[in-house]
């Protein structure tokens, strides 16, 4: 059974009334409206499959990834992005004690053209939202995989999740949301909440490099990590005392973490988390962050760029408002272009994906729907990567009562 995430990491009723059943606004759009030549790619998923994600790597490499049941189990299943299509499914790992959900997936990258990295999550003894980390190692590119390890080792029954694995060296990088300060009893005035922590898994699955980024961020909204020139960026959602969540940067310098950064100033103040992390692409010293906001109680999904690595960031661009969920993509395109995708209210009521371009000059293009008539479960987090001259989407949908995997791909010249 899927644990559901939302029930504990919530928006306020007020304010997802809002975000998940607004009606047809400027934004919204009808399947196609922009003509974009959209074509459907079978992924191989199994019924009630769910968390789809697109990862990048050197050389090109581009995989999807996602968990499907298996009997009373789960396992975690990829495929690689050739010739146009995606090839046949792969097992990284399976389980019968996994923690399964629509918002805290597990991932399958592909770090360099040997090292590949698979994390998932498995469930503690504590049960409910105590569960752990666990990642494998490929040396031959995914042929197989090593016995699973943990990053973290202290032990306490809470949250370790929302992971982003990225390469470091010769080693493994892994950030994730980790919960073990919430384990003890929090002073009188003090807040005992979410951190966001680092490590690195040698070759050897040896750990080092272990690291707090931030000691107080939302509790479960996913976090990313690109690699530029100047090293890696980290972006996630911060956390202040006074409950202000808005989204930071932190850049690894030299070997150490620097303190995270606002993005930008939302001012998005909440008493829960809304489950609805940033993303972040980098080519050289080309950096682009997407984001979704309800601040002040208006639904937007923002992108800021930078030209030098993530030092500085330019102010944020509306890429979409009102009608939308956030759960956002990113992809760079040619000429300092950019495209951002996100979960959108259709007129029929139904949910979709859309997606919007950005020109090198800033200026937004027609608004594309990705998803046709598709049903597309409102918590679930759509995928959108480049490949070459293509984008890819990947997204969870609905059909005859089972979830399953959908992707699609069109040109990138045929945005406007």
């Amino acid at each position: 059974m899927h644990s559901n995430l939302f029930r504990r990491c919530a928006i306020p009723t007020v304010v997802l009334a809002g975000l998940v059943f607004g009606g047809c606004t400027e934004d919204t759009a009808a399947p196609d409206a922009a003509g974009l030549p959209i074509q459907p790619l079978e992924t191989g998923a199994a019924p009630g499959s769910l968390g789809p994600k697109l990862s990048s790597g050197a050389g090109g490499a581009l995989v999807l990834s996602w968990v499907e049941p298996l009997g009373a189990a789960h396992r975690l299943r990829y495929s690689r992005f050739t010739g146009g299509a995606w090839s046949e499914p792969r097992t990284a790992a399976a389980g019968e004690d996994w923690f399964v959900n629509w918002a805290d997936f597990p991932s399958v990258v592909p770090l360099s053209d040997s090292l590949w990295a698979a994390h998932w999550l498995a469930s503690q003894p504590a049960g409910g939202y105590a569960y752990d980390v666990l990642v494998s190692l490929s040396q031959d590119g995914g042929a197989n995989w090593s016995a699973p390890v943990k990053p973290h080792d202290d032990g306490t029954p809470t949250e370790h999740g929302f992971v982003t694995l990225f390469p470091s060296g010769s080693a493994t990088g892994v950030v994730w949301l980790d919960g073990r300060q919430m384990a003890t009893a929090a002073k009188a005035g003090e807040i005992r909440g979410m951190t966001l922590r680092a490590a690195t898994l040698a070759a050897d699955r040896r750990i080092g490099n272990e690291a707090v980024i931030d000691d107080l961020t939302c509790d479960c909204c996913q976090t990313d990590v690109a690699t530029t020139t100047a090293g890696a960026i980290a972006v996630y959602r911060d956390r202040t005392e006074e409950e202000t969540r808005d989204i930071y940067t932190a850049r690894l310098v030299n070997g150490a973490w620097q303190p995270g950064e606002a993005v930008a100033d939302d001012g998005w103040t909440i008493g829960g988390c809304p489950v609805n992390g940033p993303v972040i692409e980098a080519d050289g010293e080309r950096v682009a962050i997407a984001w979704f906001t309800a601040a002040d109680e208006e639904p937007r999904v923002r992108v800021a760029s930078s030209g030098d690595a993530g030092r500085t960031f330019s102010a944020p661009i509306d890429m979409a408002s009102r009608d939308t969920s956030g759960h956002v993509g990113l992809a760079l395109l040619p000429e300092n272009g950019l495209a951002v995708s996100w979960t959108c209210g259709l007129p029929d009521g139904n949910t979709g994906v859309c997606l919007r371009a950005l020109s090198g000059t800033g200026e937004p293009g027609p608004l594309h729907v990705l998803t046709g008539d598709a049903h597309v479960p409102t918590l679930s987090v759509p995928q959108l990567a480049r490949h070459g001259d293509v984008l890819v989407a990947a997204w969870t949908e609905k059909a005859g009562g089972d979830t399953t995997i959908a992707s699609a791909r069109f040109p990138i010249a045929s945005l406007r």
